[in-house]
């Protein structure tokens, strides 16, 4: 296909941006969802929240601490009004945190997505397992995915809500 519109040229030309990666999390209110590895049901959760979950490769736990606090305090179910203005603990939901470090994927340069700002398995992986301790540990039901696996998610969003965490706070 070939671009000649203006505002492609500008777009081809930019330098990249090469701001300090963060850890990523969409999240989803859901009333259900499940996660099937390899065609085997490994989570599974009703009323609550999906969090997709991205580990970069500079994170920390102050990154960790970050979101998953942010995630816990969301107040994004209704109240009684129909207003948003409840959490997970008002509501005494689930989370379901599926691993995914397609969130960094970066398409700037073309259509195959580039990886190179998520951490490798090796680091992600410790980094995962502590985001889920520090959600379970504050007393939240907490399903997850099973990490670098094959996964087929299910989800009935329920609004529909999303919402996007950045542990560098850059949305």
């Amino acid at each position: 296909m070939n671009v000649s519109c203006p505002w492609a040229r500008q777009i081809r030309s930019r330098q990249s941006y090469n701001a300090p990666t963060a850890l990523r999390a969409v999240i989803q209110r859901v009333s259900r969802a499940q996660v099937l590895a390899e065609g085997e049901l490994v989570g599974n959760i009703g009323p609550g929240l999906l969090v997709l979950v991205a580990i970069a490769k500079d994170d920390g736990p102050a990154d960790l601490d970050y979101v998953a606090q942010k995630v816990l305090g969301l107040r994004v179910f209704d109240d009684p009004q129909g207003k948003m203005n409840l959490s997970l603990a008002d509501t005494r939901g689930a989370i379901l945190a599926v691993s995914q470090f397609t969130l960094f994927g970066d398409v700037r340069r073309g259509r195959r997505p580039a990886f190179d700002e998520a951490a490798p398995p090796e680091l992600a992986r410790p980094m995962y397992q502590e985001f889920l301790d520090r959600i379970r540990d504050a007393g939240v039901a907490c399903e997850s995915g099973r990490f670098q696996a094959k996964m087929q998610v299910e989800l009935v969003n329920d609004g529909p809500v999303t919402i996007l965490i950045d542990s560098k706070r850059k949305f």
